[in-house]
């Protein structure tokens, strides 16, 4: 379904970022000592009711990310995830009734984390034809036991156009936001690298970046070590787009803690994506970016009335969505 923009025809789709909070499955791992609190014996009692409750869940939320009947779009064609234990549990959430028509396929690496959580990949074979994927680790010198999550690249054809998708979770602020910014510092630089790999391999290949960095988009590992850009006229060549700094700068956010707004999950486009005048609209470009704050993934009441409605808080089951919302971006392109 198409529609018009500039008196051109257009098509839209839509991809997404999703943390879906600590997504473990109910099996106690002899090799993870992180998914112990995940058991039924754990300190959170996590059993087949909750798991079940929280996959249809998170189901439901993806299911109504980016659906857009203006743009004709019925859902996420490509959505990176993060906080996954086992490539299983998304293969609950795909097999879904409210997600199994889509057929989405998984791509999903075990890293090396040190609590076992991964990121991975979903997407609509009908438009998406992934040739090849990788995990990549990340590795800080001189600390050889710092074990999190590996980089995902995932390249392959968008409805004809050569796409890289590279999804991150970098690590977290634990211990500190100051004492931990180097290890995000080392994320940026793995990450840039492997857009600056790509782009000199196929110098045409647009990507896409996205993932929950635990850092603003104005942080210092975001800005000065990924290269990021948030007014598009100042985007060089050598540099990524993040129409997610904007949003950050007029309040919104995608995660809360003591009443400030966070918007840690990001997503990136490289220039090639951006368009250098209204009418450039030959193969796909970037058009909007959005944090999905619906009001069902809101708590409605209590002093965190307005954040977003999380599974756990603490050990107490709330029986919400995610501690993150999502995010999304839009593409457009002219109907050839």
């Amino acid at each position: 379904m198409g529609f018009k923009a500039n008196s051109q025809k257009v098509e839209a789709l839509a991809v997404g970022f999703y943390n879906l909070e600590n997504l473990f499955d109910t099996i106690n791992d002899p090799h993870n000592p992180g998914d112990d609190e995940f058991t039924p014996e754990g300190k959170k009692h996590w059993n087949s009711k909750r798991y079940w409750h929280k996959i249809h869940h998170m189901a439901y939320a993806i299911s109504k990310i980016a659906v857009d009947k203006k743009f004709g779009i019925k859902g996420l064609s490509v959505l990176g995830v993060s906080e996954v234990e086992h490539k299983s549990v998304l293969e609950d959430i795909v097999k879904d009734s409210l997600l199994k028509s889509r057929n989405y396929k998984i791509i999903h690496y075990e890293s090396p984390d040190h609590r076992g959580i991964d990121v991975a990949l979903l997407y609509n074979p009908k438009v998406f034809k992934v040739e090849h994927s990788k995990q990549v680790p990340l590795k800080i010198k001189d600390k050889p036991n710092f074990h999190t999550r590996s980089q995902l690249v995932v390249t392959g054809k968008l409805m004809g156009e050569h796409f890289a998708f590279i999804v991150n979770h970098w690590p977290s602020r634990y211990g500190g936001e100051k004492r931990s910014l180097p290890f995000r510092i080392a994320a940026a630089k793995l990450a840039y690298h492997l857009i600056d790999s790509l782009k000199k391999d196929n110098p045409n290949i647009k990507i896409v970046l996205m993932g929950d960095l635990n850092d603003d988009p104005i942080s210092k590992s975001i800005k000065k070590y990924l290269h990021s850009k948030g007014i598009k006229s100042e985007v060089g060549p050598n540099d990524v787009y993040n129409p997610f700094e904007k949003l950050f700068k007029e309040g919104i956010g995608s995660l809360a803690y003591h009443d400030n707004w966070d918007l840690f999950d990001n997503m990136f486009v490289t220039p090639n994506m951006l368009m250098k005048n209204k009418n450039d609209l030959n193969g796909w470009k970037f058009f909007k970016a959005r944090v999905f704050n619906k009001e069902f993934l809101k708590q409605k009441d209590g002093k965190f009335a307005g954040y977003p409605f999380r599974t756990y808080v603490g050990d107490n089951f709330m029986g919400g969505y995610s501690d993150h919302f999502p995010v999304y971006i839009v593409l457009i392109r002219k109907i050839k």
